[in-house]
């Protein structure tokens, strides 16, 4: 199934795209997909209603798609998750997740606009698979545990502005954090659906040449593991993003490769979950 939230910025409404392409309004059943819809069996009232045919049908046309997922409560993120960046990156493959957070509002839309930030040289790319926790997930006994509290996966692009992150300060988040710097859906597509997320290839493009071309097959730690360890040391809640790492082929790791520009397009898809497209402009 995959959920999704249309109409402008501030008003978008839920809903659910079926499989035969139809879309169907989900305002009879919730205000919006967010931590409280998940955490009450949003999910599971949303497959029920499809079944029956109750829900009212709503032509997407001309509307802007929303990030799935509102308001999420903290954004996690996972840095060298793929040997291959870590290596493109100088970087040694870690023995331990490399975590840091992100600033919730950074999430926007899969098509909005991505703002340059003023005075920035090196705004760079990142594809990567998004985690949205369906059910808190606090001290889980092992990574099997894990399943259970994943409501679905998403696109999530995780821009960052390389001076900032590493230049500027021994933390990474002013480099993270950047208003709009984390596109993501266009949908939340749930488990059943979206297949084996340590199979799923991954590919982003800037100005039609690609970039990235990777496999979450080659993740150092992949999905579950990190659900279990990141539970470990702080609660996962309803509507927590993840976001899981990027394979190589960033301009940082790529010596001669522009940084991003206004004007530039950035198009990233991976499988089962959509594609995404953004074009950058000057803050």
């Amino acid at each position: 199934m995959k959920l999704l939230r249309i109409g402008a910025t501030g008003e978008e409404i839920p809903a659910v795209l079926a499989e035969d392409g139809r879309v169907f309004a989900l305002s009879e059943l919730t205000g919006d997909i967010d931590g409280e819809f998940l955490a009450s069996g949003g999910i599971d009232r949303v497959r029920a209603a499809l079944a029956e045919g109750s829900l009212p049908a709503v032509d997407p046309a001309g509307l802007r798609i929303g990030a799935p997922v509102a308001r999420p409560g903290k954004v996690v993120c996972i840095g060298l998750n793929y040997r291959d960046h870590a290596e493109e990156t100088g970087a040694a493959v870690p023995e331990r997740p490399v975590v840091f957070m992100k600033d919730p509002s950074t999430v926007v839309g899969p098509y909005d606009p991505v703002l340059i930030p003023r005075g920035s040289v090196k705004t760079d790319w990142e594809v990567e698979l998004a985690v949205v926790i369906g059910r808190e997930a606090r001290y889980l006994a092992d990574p099997g545990e894990a399943a259970d509290c994943i409501a679905g996966y998403a696109i999530s692009n995780d821009v960052s502005e390389r001076e900032f992150q590493l230049e500027y300060s021994a933390q990474w988040d002013l480099g993270k954090s950047c208003e709009s710097f984390n596109p993501l859906g266009p949908w939340l597509v749930t488990p059943d659906e979206a297949g084996d997320p340590r199979a799923l290839g991954l590919q982003l493009a800037v100005n039609g040449e690609v970039r990235q071309d990777g496999d979450t097959k080659n993740m150092i730690f992949d999905v579950h593991y990190l659900v279990w360890y990141l539970s470990q040391y702080m609660v996962l809640r309803p509507g927590d993003v993840i976001n899981t790492g990027t394979p190589a082929g960033v301009a940082l790791g790529l010596p001669g490769t522009p940084y991003l520009r206004e004007g530039d397009t950035v198009e990233l898809s991976i499988d089962g979950l959509g594609t995404q497209r953004q074009t950058f402009v000057n803050a």
